[in-house]
């Protein structure tokens, strides 16, 4: 009987222990249809362009709640290791701006092109899943200048032809 008593008491205290965070509201929010809302993507694709090998491209992607009823964004999943995402964790209100920010580390990807996408899920109607997205090219310094001169000097013979 007292083995029983203590692990009950064991269950019940790590149950107390446990504090709610944005995972804990996720079944309540994409379950209550009623206040369910829609969502508008100002940008969902970006180009970043060059990303010199070694640094971190700081992309924003905006969006407006269009609905009537709050927006809640319950999670924000990079598709690859070399992202990080981070978005809003409170209640976007009908009409209002929010922001999705992706870190992209060019360090753990690989030389070249390279195209990311980030999964979404919110309180929308519809569907509750939505992908953003961003492309680009990682390049060394060296070659990044290279390039860089290559397209000045096209610019240059073109306006002088001009």
């Amino acid at each position: 009987m007292k083995v029983y008593l203590s692990v009950l008491l064991t269950i019940i205290g790590f149950a107390a222990c446990t504090g709610e965070d944005a995972t804990s509201k996720t079944p309540t929010v994409l379950t209550d249809t009623a206040n369910y809302t829609t969502i508008q993507w100002i940008d969902s694709v970006k180009d970043v362009g060059i990303v010199t090998k070694g640094r971190i491209a700081e992309i924003q992607f905006k969006f407006v709640n269009t609905g009537e009823k709050p927006l809640f964004i319950i999670s924000a999943k990079p598709g690859c290791g070399c992202t990080v995402a981070d978005y809003p964790k409170e209640a976007i209100v009908p009409g209002s701006e929010g922001v999705i920010t992706a870190n992209y580390d060019s360090n753990k990807g690989s030389m070249g092109d390279f195209r990311k996408s980030i999964s979404i899920t919110t309180n929308t109607k519809g569907t509750a899943n939505h992908f953003i997205f961003f492309y680009g090219k990682v390049m060394t310094v060296e070659d990044s200048a290279k390039q860089k001169l290559a397209a000045d000097t096209t610019l240059h013979t073109n306006s002088q032809q001009q």
